[in-house]
């Protein structure tokens, strides 16, 4: 699928945006809600510009203004927890101007058949750099 029909620069594997963002080469904007940062975990260096307000999932309001502010005119590489609100947010990006990127499998991953995370693919299955609180 080409860039234009995406509607944003492309999709990334975790590992690729690990090394454009540990280089220097792009910035990390994690559009995860506040609560899933604290609970579950978040990358160290990684920007927080919520896509969504928890818990109404309204489009938060900040976003164009605070995505723009957090990209200092650098590529950023969105991540969210599945690689789904990631799409929308760079999506957005795009359209306000911004080289965008999509983080595949997002911090935790796809579900398994038990319908957990953190098993098939993701950010923190890949032992990339994380923390929790």
């Amino acid at each position: 699928m080409s860039n234009n029909e995406l509607g944003y620069a492309g999709d990334i594997t975790p590992d690729t945006a690990n090394e454009w963002m540990q280089s220097g080469a792009a910035v990390m904007v994690d559009v995860r809600s506040e609560a899933e940062l604290a609970w579950v975990g978040f990358v160290p260096g990684a920007v927080s510009v919520p896509w969504k307000q928890w818990p109404s999932t309204a489009i938060n309001p900040a976003f164009d203004e605070a995505v723009k502010a957090a990209a200092k005119g650098q590529k950023i590489v969105l991540l969210c927890r599945s690689g789904v609100r990631s799409i929308a947010a760079a999506q957005r990006a795009t359209q306000l101007g911004l080289e965008a990127y999509n983080i595949l499998e997002g911090f935790e991953g796809d579900a398994n058949a038990d319908g957990h995370r953190g098993t098939l693919g993701g950010w923190r299955m890949r032992g990339l750099p994380w923390r929790q609180n």
